[in-house]
């Protein structure tokens, strides 16, 4: 901003960004992202269920949520390609996966009361998530590249609030619709809701500036990774990427178990859950988002992060009721919903200025997989947990977890500081290493992550048969996930083969960044932070 340009007020900064058509059009394409997650996750199998469909053939359905895990397999085609040149890199893939969305959910009315074709609606449930989880990767880089960071935080907000209701609509409000009408007129309504969300698609606004992308596939992998760890402190900030959420997401893991056992009524844990939770959380994250603009990015996860992390005192109180407690219960779920939305709102900006224009595809799905994968070994450990130490020693330990994330948080955000650095590192050594050197670190990378990936999924397998009055046998897990015999095995080999090859291609990374590479690559220190103030 020029020094003679007047400098706006918060609220003048958030009434502007809440009227930008760049915020309207991020916020409006995310409600397109939540309706096939609804639908997959919720709704198809309520539907299978419901027209008497084998529990073990449901089972398998459920499998076609496999994109979403996998998305960042696929992302660095869509940094490297213009499907269609008016619309551009992001608008254009959004805009193949609408069609390719509406196409397969209206194909779902046509199997919608033939309970002979389970398996055709598993295929369709499967192209669905595929093409949604493509649709996720364009819309997210999308925000990434046409948000001002002023717009940021309160898109956050209204991106999540949108996305929520989408998921209701596919999912509960279409299982209560079908129960009145049908599923083929169901199918054919929410396949109806991708044509605004094409227009809209269409009329959003191209990014201004917008970087180039990578000139061939091999940059497009290869320099995500690079560009992204020749920052300062980058291992730190992927650490706390990894961290920063996990005390939520070990309170979180088994709440309805916890109010199970701690002798609340259906009534109560619905309205705890679907309501006070929920209302809790949405008006955390917009809050959480909008205030970066007031308070600053760094001063936002401080506070949040704190928030988040002693808000799970609710739940030591709780836990150590003689009997059940509505008032409290009510307080505490919506004490710990509000500041875990907050810090969700303030981590949701952090995201978006890491996260390189250039490559925002492929780097912003690798941290939404990593944003993740805390929750993915968040039930395991839960279940021990609890099972050995109770409750009230639970939620102290979940306090206890989430105090690493603020100490890495401090490493490259000083406490008080107003905005995070995400400035290029000096080069560790100056002799750069050949591609052989890179491609035998990148190979020890890989062995290394396959072997953790590996042990620490035959961990958590042995961990939950711990549960079942087995006995504790990591090692004996590990040749059931090297030969998988069922689908499910394939898919479980599958992600740790892909785990394996993104620590090696990471690995590779980190070496070549310590010798130099990555600082001459243009746009490196451009994220969607440029210009924050």
């Amino acid at each position: 901003m020029p020094e003679s340009a007047p400098r706006l007020s918060t609220w003048q900064s958030l009434r502007r960004a809440m009227t930008s058509w760049r915020t309207a059009s991020v916020s409006l394409l995310s409600f397109s992202s939540g309706l096939p997650l609804g639908l997959v996750w919720i709704a198809i199998p309520d539907w299978m269920t419901k027209i008497g469909v084998d529990l073990r053939v449901v089972g398998l359905i459920t499998l076609a949520q496999a994109p979403w895990t996998f998305k960042f397999l696929w992302s660095p085609l869509m940094d490297r390609y213009v499907p269609i040149a008016k619309l551009g890199r992001r608008r254009g893939w959004a805009a193949i996966a609408q069609v390719a969305l509406f196409a397969t959910s209206l194909s779902l009315a046509g199997v919608g009361n033939h309970p002979d074709a389970p398996w055709v609606v598993g295929a369709l449930a499967l192209a669905i998530a595929f093409a949604a989880a493509t649709q996720d990767i364009a819309i997210d880089a999308y925000a990434v590249d046409v948000l001002r960071p002023e717009e940021q935080g309160v898109a956050v907000g209204a991106r999540t609030a949108l996305y929520r209701a989408a998921m209701y609509l596919a999912g509960g409000f279409a299982i209560t619709l079908a129960g009145l009408t049908a599923w083929p007129l169901v199918n054919a309504i929410l396949a109806a809701c991708y044509l605004p969300m094409l227009l809209i698609t269409w009329k959003a606004p191209e990014p201004e500036g917008q970087a180039a992308p990578p000139k061939t596939l091999r940059e497009a992998v290869w320099l995500p990774f690079l560009g992204f760890l020749s920052r300062h402190r980058a291992l730190e900030i992927l650490a706390f990427v990894l961290l920063y959420k996990f005390a939520d997401q070990l309170a979180q893991t088994l709440q309805r178990s916890f109010l199970v056992q701690m002798g609340y009524s259906d009534f109560d844990r619905g309205v705890a859950l679907a309501t006070v939770g929920l209302a809790g959380t949405l008006i955390g994250v917009f809050f959480g988002g909008a205030l970066t603009n007031t308070l600053g990015l760094g001063r936002s996860l401080w506070l949040f992060g704190f928030l988040q992390i002693f808000s799970n005192l609710g739940y030591v109180l709780l836990s150590v009721q003689p009997g059940p407690n509505r008032f409290l219960m009510y307080g505490a779920m919506a004490f710990e919903t509000l500041a875990s939305g907050m810090g969700t709102g303030a981590y949701g900006v952090l995201l978006l200025r890491l996260t390189q224009k250039r490559f925002s595809a492929t780097q912003y799905a690798l941290f939404s997989s990593l944003f993740g994968l805390p929750r993915l070994v968040s039930g395991p450990i839960t279940g021990f947990l609890v099972h050995a130490i109770g409750w009230t020693d639970f939620f102290w330990f979940s306090i206890a977890a989430g105090l690493p994330g603020l100490a890495l948080l401090s490493r490259f955000v000083p406490w008080g500081a107003r905005e995070p650095d995400f400035s290029v590192e000096p080069p560790k050594f100056k002799e750069p290493l050949s591609g052989g050197q890179l491609a035998a670190r990148g190979a020890l990378g890989a062995l290394f992550g396959l072997g953790a990936g590996a042990l620490i999924r035959a961990t958590l397998r042995a961990l939950e048969g711990v549960k079942d009055g087995k006995p504790f046998a990591p090692f004996a897990e590990i040749a059931s996930i090297l030969e998988p015999a069922d689908l499910q095995g394939w898919l479980s080999l599958v992600a740790l083969v892909a785990f394996a090859l993104v620590c090696g291609l990471f690995t590779a990374a980190v070496v070549a960044a310590r010798h130099g590479a990555g600082a001459e690559i243009e746009g490196a220190a451009e994220t969607g932070a440029s210009g924050a103030a």
